[in-house]
């Protein structure tokens, strides 16, 4: 048995029916515009990388790639964005919890310090890392005389990128969670189940592809980032130098094949991301509107 529904000619349903009546004059011009802006902006330049990086021919773009300092690059890359991802889902996961599931003085607070990787750029953010772990720094004299060094090292590269990375997933759960209450969780804790029990079993499986969604923008942010990253790096070939780096280095010393080469490298995994991204938001949007199909039954 299904019921029907009738909208009134003021209701925002309405309103979204006579938007899809609009003459066709006005959805052609419309879809045109979003067909070239998309054309210019993102087919025309990925086009050009990948010519340009096959332009001497495949040997040449497996030799370019496969250069030790490009090797390097892409290590340092993949393996920082996987300790980031790491790193920021645990805290993701931490803060949505305490700032949605509990009440505790400096929660305001809290959330804003959150949001600072947003409002603060990220040359900026590299910038506090070197007047901090710096030579001349607030803790470089202690760091020297121990025999630490920080800036100019893989380490530099992890910590400025878990600065301008660890809001995604944390800002992704937590309207998540405020929207979807606490009434199950206490269910289940009235049912005797434990912590942990709520967490794995009721907690995660509400909240999987939000939180996937936040694993894999935090990841697109981690392999991509350059501004922080250059400037605590060095831009010590084969030691501090992500792929972004490796691309500005090989480009400035006129090796352009070769930079479009691993440029174009960089890009497949952004388009990887990118699929996935949609690839979640589909399913998510499914199960959205599962539920409001199944109350017309």
């Amino acid at each position: 048995m299904t019921t029907s529904v009738r909208f009134g000619p003021d209701s925002p349903q309405a309103g979204a029916i006579r938007g899809l009546t609009e003459p066709s004059w006005v959805r052609a011009i419309l879809i045109g515009t979003a067909l070239l802006f998309l054309g210019l902006f993102l087919f025309v330049p990925l086009a050009v990388v990948f010519s340009s990086a096959l332009a001497k021919g495949f040997g040449f773009y497996l030799t370019a790639i496969g250069e030790p300092a490009a090797r390097a690059a892409i290590r340092l890359t993949l393996l920082t964005a996987f300790v980031s991802v790491l790193v920021n889902t645990a805290f993701g996961l931490a803060a949505a919890w305490a700032l949605t599931r509990f009440k505790f003085r400096g929660k305001d607070l809290l959330l804003t310090l959150i949001d600072i990787p947003f409002t603060v750029s990220p040359v900026i953010s590299g910038l506090i890392f070197v007047l901090l772990f710096g030579l001349q720094g607030l803790w470089g004299p202690w760091l020297s005389e121990h025999g630490l060094k920080v800036i100019f090292t893989p380490a530099a590269i992890l910590l400025a990128t878990l600065f301008v990375t660890f809001p995604f997933v944390a800002r992704e759960l937590i309207p998540l969670m405020q929207e979807q209450g606490s009434e199950e969780e206490e269910a289940a804790l009235v049912l005797g189940a434990s912590g942990w029990q709520i967490f794995w079993r009721v907690t995660v499986p509400n909240i999987k592809w939000g939180l996937l969604y936040g694993v894999i923008l935090c990841n697109a942010r981690a392999m991509g980032e350059f501004g922080a990253v250059s400037v605590v790096s060095g831009h010590i070939r084969g030691l501090t130098n992500t792929m972004p780096l490796h691309i500005e280095i090989l480009y400035n010393e006129y090796q352009f094949e070769a930079a479009f080469a691993v440029a174009s490298l960089l890009a497949l995994l952004a388009l990887v991301t990118l699929a996935a991204k949609s690839l979640i938001e589909i399913r998510t949007e499914k199960e959205r509107v599962a539920p409001l199909e199944s109350r017309t039954v």
